[in-house]
């Protein structure tokens, strides 16, 4: 008669064999796993991710992700503004900025975002993961144009500077400073027109001081030595080159893309305006580039410098380039900042017209329910939207 005890410990041997049996197997696929994503977490996504450009597949390393959504609060200060202005302590909210960020890409990262529904061809410049839709792909023209990683560094920098800047100033003159001015800045070559000729001799942070003897301190100046010539003509420019010094080089003129009957050099200037305000403001944007929290800048700016609360004690996050005039540009990376600011729990997220109904759809898809986008064209929709969003009007003056 066998006993239980036998039966149970029967019973056990088997299972024990059975174990020992698969152990090393499943052992070495999971050393295989691990090595297999090791691996690829180090190989560059150029071996297998290309993006559609110009009706060819390219390798596209790199890809815009989200970064971050922060109080712009958190950069401002002001000096010296006894008997001239003064700082609301009371405000509740925020508004944000937000960033993103361009990295290159391993196949791991890839593969995550989406594998080879990475590669559909949509628009020209658009490539969409549709596992992760907050991400796309870029090529290397994608990210640096024609310039060096260098160049675009401090370009990228340069357009911060001056957003903030130009936010200064509008968001000063909104609150009635009429003693903000704002003086145009020299002629800083920022990028080379498409086919120029002026490419071949200029390059990119070049200023240009004459143009065929005339002086050309700021681009109202540049506009003016060009009066009376034509494209093809060959005139000497004058430059100062970082590095190398003043010299002079001789440029064939052309006809603007956009319009035949302008003469241009060729060139794409920086706006290289400088402010001058009743009273010290500093935004302090560390090494973050891009002309996109200009509207941001503004805005915060006037609820810090007017009584009451312009945002109604909500969070809400802004994007978008601000001009002189008020008016709000597109920016890039729409789709990825949608989702660093869903990441920071902000509800609402005012966002450029300009960016068109595609890009905006897009954004809402991403939000979901969890992000409000509000297109705003200029400074006073941006205004009357907060209104809308319960915040205090402006004061009238």
């Amino acid at each position: 008669m066998t006993s239980l005890i036998d039966t149970q410990d029967e019973s056990l041997r088997r299972r024990s064999r059975w174990h020992r049996v698969w152990t090393l197997p499943l052992l070495v696929l999971a050393l295989v796993v691990l090595a297999a994503v090791g691996i690829t977490a180090l190989l560059p996504s150029r071996l297998v991710a290309t993006k559609v450009q110009d009706d060819e597949a390219t390798e596209a390393p790199y890809a815009i992700t989200p970064r971050t959504a922060t109080p712009v609060d958190d950069h401002v200060s002001f000096g010296a503004l006894a008997g001239v202005a003064e700082v609301d302590p009371d405000r509740k909210g925020d508004i944000y900025f937000v960033t993103v960020s361009e990295p290159s890409q391993s196949v791991l990262g890839w593969w995550a975002a989406g594998g080879e529904s990475c590669n559909r061809n949509l628009p020209p410049d658009v490539s969409r993961c549709s596992a992760l839709p907050q991400i796309d792909l870029l090529t290397t023209r994608d990210k640096y144009g024609t310039r060096t990683p260098t160049e675009t560094r401090r370009i990228s920098l340069q357009m911060m500077r001056t957003a903030s800047q130009v936010a200064q100033y509008v968001a000063l003159k909104k609150l009635g400073y009429d003693d903000a001015t704002i003086d145009p800045g020299a002629v800083v070559v920022a990028d080379l027109v498409a086919g120029a000729p002026a490419a071949s001799v200029l390059e990119i942070g070049d200023t240009i001081t004459a143009v065929a003897g005339t002086p050309t301190p700021d681009v109202d100046d540049l506009v003016t030595a060009l009066a009376g010539k034509h494209p093809g003509d060959v005139v000497e420019v004058a430059i100062d080159r970082p590095g190398t010094g003043a010299t002079t080089v001789s440029v064939e003129l052309m006809a603007s893309p956009d319009d035949a009957s302008r003469t241009i050099v060729g060139i794409v200037p920086f706006d290289t305006a400088s402010v001058h305000l009743p009273f010290e403001v500093k935004i302090d944007t560390g090494q973050i580039g891009g002309p996109s929290a200009g509207l941001a800048f503004t805005l915060t700016l006037i609820d810090e410098l007017s009584p009451g609360d312009l945002t109604g004690g909500a969070n809400v996050a802004v994007t978008g380039e601000i001009a002189l005039d008020g008016s709000v540009g597109a920016i890039g990376g729409l789709a990825q900042k949608v989702s660093a600011v869903r990441q920071a729990g902000v509800r609402h997220f005012l966002v450029p017209t300009a960016q068109g109904p595609d890009q905006i759809a897009r954004a809402r898809e991403i939000g979901d329910d969890d992000v409000e986008i509000i297109p705003v064209a200029t400074l006073d929709e941006a205004l009357a939207a907060l209104a809308g969003l319960g915040g205090d009007p402006l004061p009238s003056r």
